[in-house]
């Protein structure tokens, strides 16, 4: 009887030791379970779409001849990575707060289940230390001590039977305090080659602004035109119709052909310029893409708090998070805009263009050729709000409904 009873003050010691802190304790940034699961599978989703398009874009950037477009290419791709990285912090910490969230619940049920066991614990270590000759000269006969011994031998079954399941939990926590651990080393890693890629990237994107200014000429008074231009506007619409137009006058110009023959048959040359234009005449960008992984707050045609329609969407981006070219074209417009922060306004081919809003930084200039998923800058070290605009022709369509 002895040896049954210290084994069992033995285990419920054990589970007496079950009130561990939960690895990396911080206020969580999910208000339910749900939630942290949903940023997960959002988190891994945004992982393996930024590292298909990495892997994409490296081919592209290896099968190119153009020097210049394998530079734009690879910055691309490099710009990729570094949202694959974020994903995978933004996956670690969902992880983190999963497995802490478990640890919590699974303590408060072992402290439930703990305090009748210490309490019987308590009682059985005292009889055990009291040696069985003492026990019988305590008053009350034979038959009471022989009552007793029945009762702790019926008893040490369902207390085994207890401590099993007790024993269930004790492995559970293990693995979740496992699990904690992981998600805190994969977050460091993660952390560790954002770092690496997001210097990479800024030295690079240094280097296409240089090349970009030494191949136009015209850049910096380009630049300088958008300027006079952004003080003009009375708002953003106006700002972008301007822009718009001078894009296009500028497209068109650059279309223009030399000097030809006259045609043999000048019936049939003017049918064929009053046909219709052609479908890839008014295609959207290609590979369009939303700038930053984020939630969507706000969405295209939303009212907001002026009542004002929404003429774009908004995302919530983690601080500092990358924010990227959501399409190839051409730079119309780079810095702060009043009330707006810091925008870009990239101009697309078939008279589209993209207005993105809310950037912390940037790392592009006006007149920069760039491809889909380029670098622009980055969101605000708080947590902000980065929109996304769509226009053709000047009117605002959704961008939801493009996207690659």
């Amino acid at each position: 009887m002895r040896r049954s009873i210290s084994l069992i003050a033995g285990m419920a010691l054990v589970t007496g030791l079950l009130g561990l802190p939960a690895i990396a304790q911080a206020p969580s940034q999910f208000d339910t379970v749900d939630d942290a699961r949903a940023a997960l599978d959002a988190a891994r989703q945004q992982q393996r779409n930024a590292r298909a398009r990495a892997e994409q874009l490296e081919r592209q950037a290896a099968n190119s001849r153009e020097a210049s477009d394998r530079a734009i290419t690879d910055a691309a791709a490099l710009a990729a990575r570094v949202q694959q990285a974020e994903a995978a912090i933004a996956a670690s910490e969902a992880r983190l707060a999963l497995a802490n969230r478990a640890r919590r619940s699974l303590d408060r049920k072992l402290s439930a289940r703990r305090a009748p066991l210490v309490r019987l614990t308590g009682a059985l270590q005292s009889m055990s230390r009291r040696p069985l000759a003492l026990s019988a000269l305590q008053p009350g006969s034979l038959r009471d001590l022989v009552y007793t011994r029945a009762v702790l031998d019926s008893t040490i079954p369902v207390i085994r039977t207890r401590t099993a399941a007790l024993r269930g939990d004790l492995d559970q926590a293990k693995s979740l305090e496992a699990e904690a651990r992981q998600a805190v080393a994969d977050r460091r890693d993660s952390e560790t080659a954002l770092r690496q890629r997001r210097t990479q990237l800024v030295a690079l994107a240094e280097q296409e602004r240089m090349k970009a200014r030494q191949a136009t000429g015209g850049a910096d008074r380009e630049a300088q035109r958008a300027l006079v231009l952004a003080e003009q506007a009375i708002d953003l619409d106006q700002l972008v119709g301007r822009l718009e137009a001078a894009g296009s006058l500028r497209q068109q110009l650059a279309a223009l052909p030399g000097p030809l023959p006259r045609p043999a048959d000048p019936a049939r040359a003017m049918a064929s310029a009053d046909a219709p234009p052609r479908a890839s005449a008014t295609n959207p960008p290609a590979q369009y893409q939303l700038p930053v992984a984020g939630e969507i707050v706000a969405g295209f045609g939303e009212a907001g708090t002026s009542g004002q329609r929404q003429a774009g969407i908004a995302l919530a981006a983690r601080p500092r998070a990358l924010v990227v070219a959501p399409g190839p074209g051409r730079v119309a417009f780079a810095g702060s805009y009043r009330g707006f922060g810091r925008i870009v306004i990239l101009e697309h081919a078939n008279g589209w263009t993209s207005l993105v809003t809310g950037l912390g930084t940037l790392d592009v200039a006006v007149g920069q050729d760039i491809a889909a998923g380029s670098p622009l800058g980055l969101a605000p070290a708080q947590r902000g709000e980065v929109t996304l605009e769509l226009r053709k022709g000047g009117e605002p369509v959704n961008p939801l409904d493009h996207l690659a």
